[in-house]
């Protein structure tokens, strides 16, 4: 079982693992800073006993890092991982800016979210509005950046997973087995069990454009955004 640090700091950068298991061009670790691609965010890349990150997948318990071509270590050796930290924080910024996206939706409009998708800087939500409201974009861009000057502060806790008012998808997509589920709350907007990586207030997103809305099949609307420096 993979130990996933990055759920307790999002900032961790370096640390030090021991080699779990080897394969062709793949290492699993006791304990790992990589975010592994899942919840619509891409995975985390950077570098791992001396070989180039491209991958990061969790497969059961098990976190995979996918590396190019190099001597691998053996199980049992400790080895050095570095996180690619403009990458990361691109991500934690375009998450938290997807969480005040929802939060504003949820709050202004009482719509669930279908789907989504990132990528550093830009991404993609799908909300379950039919019809949109009238002069939508402008409104949710305006809300969604008021918020993020406000700068509210960002706690993470873990809590019991009777939580079922903290999921914001139109499906809870908590895994079954879980005795506790990973509260993501900015504080005074949205609070959701989430398991990404995130910044430490809103004011660290930067701002967010609206570039795109587009209808995604009855009652489902899809908001494309880019995050910006502020």
């Amino acid at each position: 079982m993979t130990d996933l640090l990055y759920l307790r700091d999002a900032y961790l950068t370096e640390f030090w693992a021991t080699v779990t298991d080897v394969r062709e061009h793949a290492i699993a670790l006791d304990r790992t800073a990589f975010y592994p691609v899942g919840g619509g965010q891409a995975c985390d890349t950077g570098a791992l006993a001396g070989l180039v990150v491209t991958d990061v997948r969790k497969e059961g318990a098990d976190v995979w890092h996918t590396v190019e071509a190099g001597p691998l270590p053996a199980i049992g050796d400790e080895v050095h991982g570095a996180i690619d930290w403009e990458r990361r924080h691109q991500l934690m910024r375009t998450h938290t800016a997807l969480h005040v996206l929802c939060g504003v939706i949820w709050n202004e409009w009482k719509v669930p979210v279908t789907g989504g998708n990132m990528e550093p800087l830009a991404a993609r939500m799908d909300f379950e509005f039919d019809p949109l409201p009238e002069g939508f974009g402008t409104r949710v861009e305006a809300l969604v950046n008021d918020a993020i000057a406000h700068d509210h502060p960002i706690e993470v806790t873990f809590v019991a997973t009777e939580t079922d008012d903290l999921i914001r998808t139109k499906e809870n997509r908590v895994p079954q087995g879980l005795t506790e589920v990973r509260l993501v709350d900015i504080v005074g907007l949205d609070q959701q069990a989430d398991g990404g990586t995130h910044v430490r207030s809103t004011l660290e997103v930067g701002r967010v454009r609206i570039t795109k809305i587009e209808s995604k099949g009855k009652g489902n609307k899809r908001v494309r955004l880019v995050v910006e420096d502020a």
